[in-house]
């Protein structure tokens, strides 16, 4: 259900979304057409919530306890576009498989690996991957895997730390201060780290800021 009390300066965000396919395999991606914005991160770092969060519509992206449950890519648009050339919706936003979950058997990461870099490295379209890091741990050996990966790639992905609200106030600007440290290393990262909540709403208004100006630059 869309939050009432939603306001934003990007109507994007405002306006409502629908999931239009999930893609287990590269022969399921649907037609490169929106350009295509994407999230990452570890199991339960809280990437459907802030998706949810994002768009203000709590039931968009899947939510789960159960970690390592998302294992397509899933895609998300505007609604009110029919999707025939001349009436596509301006942009997607595509929820990755969550990585770093321990109990995963070999096979299912080897296919996660395949799954993500063969879109990574393949999709013109796509313009930013949003990189979620929980705030409580920081960047994780696993983490920095996947960042040497967008690294390859090379594709543009900025750095979003999330559960804000559970560390002290006072502990966010040194964290951004040290995130930022860590990612000088990295080629393909963006030179600016966005900290968030989903669940005080902080930092959302500037994280569409963010992607509406990737989009653009993409244009």
């Amino acid at each position: 259900m869309r939050d009432p009390n939603q306001r934003s300066d990007y109507p994007l965000f405002v306006r409502p979304w629908i999931f239009i396919r999930g893609v287990p395999s590269m022969e399921f991606l649907p037609p490169e057409g929106p350009l295509e914005v994407a999230f990452a991160g570890r199991s339960n770092v809280g990437k459907s919530s802030l998706i949810n969060a994002l768009v203000g519509q709590a039931g968009l992206a899947r939510t789960s306890n159960t970690p390592g449950r998302t294992q397509e890519l899933n895609y998300f648009v505007p609604d009110g576009f029919s999707g025939q050339i001349g009436d596509l919706p301006p942009m997607a936003l595509v929820d990755m498989p969550g990585y770093g979950y321990a109990q995963a058997p070999k096979a299912q990461v080897d296919a996660w690996t395949k799954l993500v870099f063969d879109y990574l490295r393949g999709r013109a379209t796509l313009k930013r991957v949003y990189v979620l890091i929980d705030s409580r741990h920081g960047i994780k050996a696993n983490d920095d895997e996947v960042l040497t990966l967008l690294d390859k790639a090379a594709v543009s992905y900025q750095i979003v730390l999330t559960k804000t609200d559970k560390i002290k106030e006072a502990g966010v600007p040194r964290l951004i201060a040290e995130t930022l440290e860590k990612i000088k290393k990295h080629p393909a990262a963006f030179p600016e780290v966005l900290a968030t909540s989903s669940e005080k709403a902080d930092g959302l208004e500037q994280l569409r800021g963010a992607i509406t100006e990737a989009v653009k630059l993409g244009q």
